[in-house]
């Protein structure tokens, strides 16, 4: 009950109890006051001290109220601030227990950690934190600026821009730069910034700049075996089929059934050799267009969630051109952390009570239960030790196709021959092959 009241909380937080208000109340007042100092001084050049009391005297009531609404509106996130304050601490006022805090395994990749935050930063399309946090947490030179180095901070950005970090080479996952300032790559900036105008665009319901996008990098796409431009075509041509009372669109020719079917004959033609049947579906609904509902093709236009799931379709294609993963790193990390968090603490406290401690190293000593959008790699038990394979104890499979772990296949090794554990097969330990799961 406490976590579900914290989470009602947290919602009213963030949805009604929010600064835009209160900033908008500030730039009011500063509108108002503004207004009132060029009237002033106009009126002071002309010596009319009549206007100049006059101004001063309307200007009273129109600043009270903005102040009142100000403080009305401070009062609204204050309020929703203690409320959620203290819901939160009697959500956490039943603590489990305390992790060991004597070793931190993360303190020889603080680089690690701060990339991760900046990336994250960048991927969320907040450049300019992302840009200040990188050069704060980049170690600063301790030498002396000799007179020859006191130029001007933008000569100086402009040359460390131009010539000693790469602004235009983008940055992947799978390269982990000990200077942060990599990241500040212009190119990479560009990318996550049209990334969210399309984004944008699809949360508008307007799909016409992600087809392009996709258009663009067709070739990459077929590549991998996306079906992203099709399913934006797909969408495109049901949207248009709804016709003006539905997509809002202007009431023309290429809107409505007559306009889908232009659009499919222009854009579905490339798409025959794989989206054959998916296309004649698409063309079966037109004998139902007055009814659509009673058709057999009722589901395939249901589009209640279709723009979310092609954005995070395009999201993940786009994402993955550009070498990065679909999701930011950090934000699956602390969320399986937090997670995991409970249970680990349990399992110290009860382990800590029993006397005995925690002797695996690079894995946790139980199961943590994980959405499956968090479940990235396989995992192996050997049938014969019941142990889980690690780096060092890789799966290997046998000719015969059953699959042990190499320490397992070395104890029922004599000579260079075994017998496998689970048929009359036989073999040289040379055949057995190491696998990848």
């Amino acid at each position: 009950m406490a976590y579900l009241q914290l989470q009602k909380d947290l919602e009213k937080l963030t949805g009604s109890a929010k600064l835009a208000d209160a900033v908008e109340d500030v730039d009011e007042i500063i509108k108002l006051l503004t207004a009132a100092r060029n009237k002033v001084a106009k009126a002071q050049e002309a010596g009319d001290t009549h206007t100049m009391s006059l101004t001063l005297t309307k200007l009273q009531n129109p600043v009270k109220e903005q102040i009142d609404g100000l403080n009305t509106s401070l009062k609204h996130v204050y309020k929703a601030q203690n409320e959620f304050n203290k819901s939160l601490k009697t959500a956490c006022s039943k603590g489990m227990g305390a992790l060991p805090v004597e070793v931190d395994p993360m303190a020889s990749h603080t680089a690690l950690i701060n990339r991760a935050i900046a990336m994250h930063l960048l991927r969320e399309g907040q450049f300019g934190v992302a840009s200040t946090f990188i050069n704060e947490a980049q170690p600063q030179p301790q030498t002396a600026p000799t007179p020859h180095d006191q130029q001007s901070p933008s000569i100086l950005q402009s040359h460390m821009a131009s010539s000693e970090y790469p602004t235009d080479t983008l940055i992947t996952d799978a390269d982990i730069p000990s200077d942060l300032t990599a990241l500040q790559s212009q190119a990479l900036q560009s990318s996550f910034a049209d990334m969210y105008s399309i984004l944008s665009a699809l949360k508008a319901h307007n799909l016409l700049p992600a087809i392009n996008w996709a258009r663009e990098n067709c070739i990459e796409l077929e590549a991998r075996g996306s079906n992203l431009e099709f399913e934006l075509c797909k969408l495109q041509f049901i949207w248009l089929f709804k016709g003006p009372t539905v997509n809002g669109l202007p009431d023309t020719r290429d809107n409505g059934v007559q306009g889908a079917l232009q659009y499919a004959r222009i854009n579905f033609g490339r798409f025959q050799q794989r989206h054959l049947r998916e296309i004649q579906q698409l063309s079966g609904a037109m004998v139902y267009s007055q009814d659509l509902e009673l058709s057999p093709y009722r589901s395939i236009f249901d589009i209640s969630v279709a723009f979310e799931e092609v954005a995070s379709s395009f999201t993940r294609e786009f994402c993955s051109l550009l070498g990065l993963s679909a999701e930011s790193p950090l934000y699956v990390a602390a969320t399986a952390g937090a997670l995991a968090l409970p249970r680990l603490v349990k399992y110290n406290t009860k382990a800590k009570a029993k006397g005995t401690e925690w002797t695996t190293a690079q894995e946790l000593a139980f199961e943590t239960p994980l959405p499956r959008s968090m479940l990235y790699h396989s995992i192996f038990v050997c049938p014969v030790s019941k142990e889980q394979t690690t780096d060092d104890n890789p799966p290997v499979i046998l000719p015969c196709g059953h699959v042990l772990a190499r320490e397992s296949l070395q104890r029922l090794t004599k000579g260079n021959r075994y017998k496998c554990p689970y048929c009359p097969s036989e073999g040289i330990v040379k055949d057995a092959k190491e696998i990848i799961l």
